[in-house]
């Protein structure tokens, strides 16, 4: 099968009004990523060389999604919403290049599995026609059933045209299916619309290559794999399953997932095996954790590399750009941006590090903040290894702290610190005797009278 070319076609063209949203319904995002881009993703991965997404609502936003997550893909508008036939037909002009398959594929199906998909393309090898997937959901009631005798698929009958015997059928269509390449336009131009809603139906196409006597034949998905989306409660049960899956994933890959339910993983989370990750993690788009880190309790991490025997957290951020080298720490209410953290540099607590080096074996103090950004630009602080960086100091970018320079608690530093230098930046300190309980006594009467005016008010 691997010499065979394939087609996938795949429609995008609903507006998902059950949504309620102005966002087209399949740009909503499963693990951060679009749904219709996970659908993508599957028939890349069951084979499909070449992708045609048929879109009609949003669609110079389909387009630009589309750039994004298939930039090689051609995009075909559906102007009238006549079924789902007349919506494969929109991309007539790519099905007409004679591919060996063509995969018949929704865009609101997040989760198909790539397997279905090349199971489906199987068949086509073994010389059917059409091969329907379909599945078996818990409940049958409003699905279209599928029709089999002596192993053929005969009809796909929609269940208020059912039999009573038919209605007991479990076995539903799921939507999807694989067409032989050079059966696809002349069955789908065999599609008529003599129906109440006057569209032409996909599902006919059964029917119409069993009485030409070509081999139409049923495959099977799970039925999480057919789950199709139409509003937000099941948005979130789709989002529930891949992440339940990507969870076992990890766990079967040597990741230790404390409590497995509180983990929320991207698309393209990388996680190495024997790292711990305790509970309520967040990864966003765009991480890559290698083998031995502990990630702590509730820290939120997204576009940032954290190499092998990092600690990270409780209660840490880093955010796009955080580079943390081998056995770096980034502590509890740290947040990191654009910065890289060398070899067991700490950050331990109650600081910011933004555009900034920060040197191999530094330690930066509670409080900490690299003061980056003057309204317009960002600046860059470079810490030098070594570094010690006291308590509550500000680093006014741009700067350097040289290898081994020392800033004294408190300071604020806004000229480079040679190599093992000591950098104060702050006010001496003054004390008057005294003036403690002055202030006090002030303050106290100040109060009183404040008081007794607003009781007198009443």
């Amino acid at each position: 099968m691997s010499q065979r070319t394939c087609l996938s076609v795949i429609l995008a063209a609903g507006e998902g009004t059950r949504m309620k949203s102005a966002l087209p319904k399949v740009l909503h995002q499963i693990a951060g990523l679009p749904m219709v881009a996970h659908v993508v993703k599957a028939a890349e991965a069951a084979g499909a060389s070449d992708v045609a997404l048929v879109i009609g609502h949003g669609a110079d936003e389909m387009r630009r999604a589309a750039a994004k997550f298939a930039p090689e893909a051609e995009t075909f508008v559906q102007d009238k919403r006549l079924g789902t036939a007349h919506a494969v037909l929109a991309a007539r002009e790519a099905i007409s290049k004679g591919y060996d398959d063509v995969l018949v594929m929704f865009g609101d199906t997040p989760l198909i599995d790539a397997q279905a998909l090349a199971t489906a393309r199987r068949k086509l090898a073994e010389g059917a026609a059409v091969a329907v997937i379909g599945f078996r959901p818990p409940n049958p009631a409003g699905y279209g059933r599928l029709i089999e005798q002596a192993g053929r698929l005969v009809a796909i009958r929609e269940e208020k045209d059912c039999s009573e015997a038919e209605k007991k059928i479990g076995f539903c269509n799921a939507g999807m299916m694989a067409v032989a390449g050079k059966h696809a336009l002349q069955l789908l131009d065999a599609v008529g619309n003599k129906n109440a809603k006057g569209e032409y139906y996909l599902t006919d196409i059964v029917e119409i290559a069993s009485a030409q006597g070509l081999d139409v034949v049923a495959t099977e998905a799970s039925f999480e794999s057919a789950l199709g989306i139409n509003n937000r409660a099941e948005l979130a049960q789709a989002e529930a399953i891949w992440q339940q899956r990507r969870r076992h994933e990890a766990m079967l890959s040597g990741v230790t997932l404390i409590a497995p339910e509180t983990v929320y993983f991207s698309h393209d989370t990388e996680i190495g095996a024997d790292t711990i990750v305790e509970p309520n993690v967040w990864f966003g788009p765009g991480v890559m954790v290698a083998s031995g880190a502990k990630i702590h309790a509730f820290s939120h991490i997204e576009g940032a590399i954290v190499a092998s025997n990092c600690d990270v957290g409780p209660f840490a951020r880093l955010r796009p750009g955080a580079d943390l080298r081998n056995k770096a720490k980034v502590g509890n209410f740290c947040e990191v941006k654009q910065a890289v953290i060398e070899e067991g540099a700490k950050v331990n607590h109650l600081t910011y590090i933004g555009d900034a080096r920060v040197g191999a074996g530094a330690n930066i103090g509670a409080g900490t903040i690299t003061c980056n950004y003057d309204g317009y630009s960002k600046f860059f602080t470079d810490i030098g290894e070594g570094a010690f960086i006291g308590s509550n100091s500000s680093l006014v970018a741009p700067v350097t702290i040289g290898n081994g320079g020392y800033i004294a608690s408190g300071s604020v530093i806004t000229e480079s610190v040679p190599d093992d230098a000591l950098a104060f930046g702050r006010a001496r300190q003054k004390t008057i005797p005294g003036k403690g309980k002055e202030l006090r006594e002030r303050f106290a009467s100040a109060a009183a009278a404040k008081k007794k005016a607003a009781g007198t008010d009443h």
